[in-house]
């Protein structure tokens, strides 16, 4: 399934995309996300062990094909940002783009690239403002419970799991949707990737990491089968 999404975002890719041609035979293996990294005083870099235990976690439940267990680090610009269905980013500070980057991850996600942003608390304000240079058409939009990446293949009925305190209230899930797909998926006082860290890291309740391993693969699996 991860190979059909390769093919589909490599033939929808625009002609400058300098890359497009090794995509598919570089990722025919599987499934991988990249971190994107930005500049702006953010610790993009956090929550180091996140994204490996994602993997490994797909590979072994196997309903996605992996094809490897560490992920990449790209910035917009990096020709590589081709080779990786999923972006991940994170920080608790600022983000900041040039314009040439903003273009070059439009560009990227309207291809049929993915991006999720989990906020670690700080980043809120500067995301939701790179996102209204992204897309000023198309406003950041809570999801629904009824969503399918709150239902398939873990139920969350009553929303993303919350493994920090930060500003208070419940865990919120955003997106940006253009023609029916989710383009960026935004998490918001969820501190998902904290629970997907290393046992030991945050000392967080098994309970809890596993919540938060279950939407983490909701959220791969979702970008696979759409």
């Amino acid at each position: 399934m991860a190979a059909c999404l390769v093919i589909g975002m490599a033939c929808a890719l625009p002609d400058h995309a300098p890359s497009a041609a090794p995509r598919e035979l570089e990722l025919n293996g599987g499934f991988t996300i990249a971190r994107l990294k930005y500049t702006g005083g953010g610790d993009w870099y956090s929550d180091e062990s996140s994204l490996r235990n994602l993997l490994r976690a797909l590979r072994e439940r196997g309903d996605v094909r992996v094809s490897q267990e560490e992920e990449g680090v790209v910035t917009p610009t990096d020709p590589e940002i081709w080779n990786y269905p999923m972006l991940f980013m994170t920080g608790h500070g600022n983000i900041k783009m040039s314009e040439e980057e903003a273009r070059a991850l439009r560009g990227y996600l309207d291809a049929g690239g993915f991006l999720w942003a989990d906020d670690n608390f700080g980043m809120d304000k500067s995301f939701r403002e790179l996102v209204k240079r992204l897309y000023p058409e198309t406003p950041l939009a809570e999801l629904p419970f009824s969503h399918a990446i709150f239902r398939y293949p873990n139920s969350f009925p009553a929303g993303a799991p919350k493994i920090h305190e930060h500003d208070g209230g419940p865990a919120r899930v955003y997106a940006v949707i253009k023609g029916g797909r989710v383009l960026v998926l935004y998490t918001f006082d969820c501190d998902i990737g904290n629970g997907i860290e290393d046992a030991g890291v945050h000392d967080d309740p098994a309970e809890k990491r596993m919540a938060a391993m279950r939407f983490a693969i909701n959220v791969a699996t979702y970008t696979v089968t759409h």
